[in-house]
């Protein structure tokens, strides 16, 4: 399974990157995966204004940055978005990038990681109704995965602290419970799409 783990905020001091390379250091244990660790912060993207959809545009005039992001994605195969809640959603910048999409994540699988006041949960809903749009497979697995005080749980290095370890959700458990299950589709969707080619 090729991975990618998108870090959703590019916030000044943001918390998001610290959940991010805790989810990537989880991957990069299992057996068959190769993990990317994508951050928004690289795809610098104009605020989008296309005149159409761009998953109808025939003629579409992409931005260079809006390409690169949309070559980024298509190389993989299973996504984990890592994303804070901003006013009970995702941040602007997430958003923005979403809405360049074509098909690059049709028929593929992908879970959401967050964290905010309650953990999250609805930047969590929310992203998964947005990527749904683009014909990806957003899996029902991010619940355990919203985290409230988040700060405190994961360090800068992407590991549980002491607080993290003692949370009695189990959190690591959790997340590789739900990165099994991210597998799994996987390498289901990836057979399947083979069929179609």
């Amino acid at each position: 399974m090729k991975l990618q783990v998108i870090v959703g905020s590019t916030r000044q001091a943001r918390q998001t990157l610290k959940q991010a390379k805790w989810v990537a250091n989880a991957a990069k244990g299992m057996e068959d995966v190769d993990v990317e660790l994508v951050d928004l912060e690289d795809y610098p993207m104009p605020f989008f204004a296309e005149p159409i959809s761009p998953r109808y545009n025939p003629n579409r005039d992409i931005d260079p940055t809006a390409q690169l992001w949309l070559k980024k994605l298509e190389a993989a195969e299973a996504y984990v978005f890592v994303t804070p809640e901003y006013n009970h959603s995702i941040p602007g910048v997430l958003k923005n990038a979403l809405d360049y999409v074509t098909w690059e994540i049709q028929r593929k699988p992908v879970t959401v990681v967050s964290h905010g006041s309650a953990g999250g949960a609805r930047a969590a809903t929310d992203l998964k109704e947005i990527i749904s749009e683009s014909k990806a497979v957003p899996l029902p697995s991010s619940t355990p995965l919203t985290m409230i005080g988040m700060s405190e749980l994961i360090d800068d290095t992407g590991n549980l602290t002491e607080a993290g370890k003692a949370n009695p959700r189990n959190l690591q458990q959790a997340l590789e419970d739900a990165l099994a299950e991210l597998k799994w589709y996987s390498d289901a969707l990836a057979e399947a799409r083979s069929k179609d080619q």
